[in-house]
C-alpha cells in the first residue's frame, strides 16, 4: 500500500516480478526524470532476516539497499554476501533460522545497526564491531584458518583486530583494498589545505571545481580575506622559524607594550616556551600584575605595531572571549631577506594568566590530558580558569559551572589537580 499524501510522479506501470515471483518496482529510465544515485552499496548482496527486525523495517531496508546500488535476495543463496539480522540476534538462533550448520565462505552475519549506519553516512562502512560472533564449530575449515591467523596477528604488540584484518587481507590478496581509493586528489588536497584559512572541506570544494594548482586558486577561486593572506604568504607559513627569530618577535612585542604601559608582562608561549629549536608561529601573552593596567592595551598595542610596519597583515581580531582579547595576524622583522611569520597576541587579565599560560604553551595533547583529568575530578580547566564542583548532565554537558579555584601560578594548577609540576619542556607529548 502506498503512503497517503504522496503524489505519483509517473503514470501507473505494469508490475514486474523477480525470480521468486514477488512483485518489484519497475525501473524508471533517466529520461523520465529519475536522478542517478551513487551506487555505494553495489558490493552488497543482502538477505534480511526479518525475525526481530519486523516487516516494516525490513521493507525499508530492502528499498534503501536497492536505491543505493545493492541487491536484495528473498532467500539465502550462494550470491548473498551479507545477512542482516536484529541487534539482539545470537549466532545459535540465526543459524537455526537460516538452516545452516556451517558459515559459508564469504558470508557475513551483520547487525541491522550496520546497515542503518551505512544509510546514515551514505557510504559502505566496515562491518567491524557490527558482526555476530561466530564460534569455531560453525566455521568451515577455511574460515577457521582465517580466524586463527587473525588471532595470532592480534598477539603482536600494538596490533588490534582492525589492523589484524588488514594484515590478513594483504597476505591473502597481495594488496589492501582501502588503498585503491587513494588517487591523484591526495597531494592536491594537501596542497590546498595548507593555505591558511582553508580547511579540508574547502580544499575538496576547490578540487571538485577543477582546480589543481596554487595558480588555479590564485586566478580562479573565490577567497576570503584570510585565505588571500594565507595564499600570499604560502611558502613562508609552511617554513618553521628558528627559535632565535621567535625570540626577536617576542622582544619586539614586549618593547612596544612597555612603551605604552610600564610593567606589562609579555611571554612567548607555544613550542618556543617548550624549548623547541624551531617554531611554526609565535603566541605572545600580555598581562599586568596589578590586574588593571592590561585594560585598553590591546588596540593601542596593535596600532603601534601596525604603524611601525611590524604587523603586515591581519587575519582575526577576537574581542569577545570573556576578558581575553586575541589577535591573529602576520608580522615581519626589519631587515633584508626576512620572512613573514604568523603571530598571535593575547591580552589577558592577571587572574587568568596562569591558566592562559598553561593553555597557550601546550602541547595540544598535553592540554587534552589535563582537561580530561580535571573532568574526572568534577573540575573544568580552560584558558580562563580551573573550576571545581562542576556539574555535568547527559553527554558531559556542563549544567553548573561551579566556582573558580585560586591559581596565581601554573604550579598551583598542577597542585589543585593533584599532579607534580612539569616544566614546559616536559609537556611536549
Amino acid at each position: 500500500m502506498e503512503p497517503r499524501g504522496i503524489v505519483k510522479a509517473f503514470p501507473k506501470r505494469k508490475k514486474v516480478r523477480d525470480d521468486s515471483g514477488k512483485s518489484v518496482p519497475p525501473k524508471i529510465s533517466k529520461e523520465e526524470g529519475t536522478e542517478i544515485l551513487d551506487k555505494w552499496l553495489k558490493p552488497v548482496t543482502a538477505y534480511v532476516l526479518q525475525a526481530g527486525i519486523g516487516q516494516a523495517r525490513a521493507e525499508i531496508f530492502h528499498k534503501q539497499i536497492v536505491q543505493n546500488g545493492g541487491v536484495v535476495h528473498n532467500q539465502l543463496s550462494l550470491e548473498v554476501t551479507h545477512v542482516i539480522v536484529a541487534e539482539d540476534m545470537d549466532c545459535d538462533r540465526a543459524f537455526r533460522l537460516l538452516k545452516l550448520t556451517k558459515l559459508p565462505s564469504g558470508l557475513q552475519l551483520v547487525k541491522a545497526s550496520w546497515l542503518s549506519a551505512c544509510i546514515r553516512d551514505q557510504k559502505l562502512l566496515s562491518t567491524t564491531g557490527y558482526g555476530v560472533f561466530i564460534p569455531h564449530r560453525y566455521m568451515e575449515e577455511g574460515e577457521r584458518q582465517k580466524e586463527q591467523q587473525q588471532q595470532e596477528a592480534c598477539k603482536i604488540p600494538g596490533i588490534g583486530k582492525r589492523m589484524a584484518e588488514k594484515i590478513l587481507e594483504i597476505l591473502e590478496s597481495g594488496h589492501l583494498r582501502k588503498l585503491d581509493h587513494i588517487s591523484e586528489s591526495v597531494p592536491v588536497l594537501e596542497l590546498f589545505s595548507n593555505i591558511w584559512g582553508a580547511g579540508v572541506k574547502t580544499a575538496q570544494m576547490w578540487y571538485q571545481q577543477g582546480f589543481r594548482t596554487l595558480d588555479d586558486i590564485r586566478t580562479k577561486a573565490t577567497l576570503t580575506s584570510q585565505q588571500a593572506v594565507g595564499l600570499k604568504h604560502y611558502a613562508d607559513f609552511l617554513e618553521r622559524m628558528p627559535r632565535e627569530e621567535a625570540a626577536e618577535i617576542e622582544q619586539t612585542v614586549r618593547q612596544a607594550a612597555l612603551a605604552l604601559k610600564p610593567g606589562l608582562v609579555c611571554v612567548a608561549c607555544g613550542s618556543y616556551r617548550r624549548g623547541k629549536p624551531t617554531c611554526g608561529d609565535v603566541d605572545v601573552l600580555v598581562t599586568h600584575p596589578d590586574g588593571q593596567s592590561h585594560r585598553g592595551v590591546f588596540s593601542k598595542l596593535l596600532d603601534s605595531l601596525h604603524r611601525s610596519g611590524f604587523l603586515t597583515d591581519d587575519l582575526v581580531t577576537q574581542e569577545d572571549n570573556g576578558d581575553q582579547k586575541k589577535y591573529l595576524g602576520v608580522c615581519r622583522l626589519p631587515g633584508p631577506a626576512r620572512h613573514h611569520r604568523r603571530l598571535d597576541i593575547i591580552v589577558v587579565p592577571y587572574s587568568e594568566f596562569a591558566c592562559a599560560l598553561l593553555y597557550f604553551t601546550g602541547s595540544a595533547h598535553f592540554n587534552r590530558s589535563m582537561r580530561a583529568l580535571a573532568k574526572t575530578k568534577g573540575m573544568s580547566l580552560s584558558e580562563h580558569a580551573l573550576s571545581s564542583a562542576v556539574v555535568r548532565g547527559p553527554g558531559g554537558v556542563k549544567v553548573a559551572s561551579g566556582h573558580t579555584l585560586p591559581t596565581p601560578t601554573e604550579k598551583d594548577v598542577f597542585i589543585q589537580l593533584g599532579l607534580p609540576y612539569r616544566e614546559p619542556s616536559e609537556r611536549d607529548w
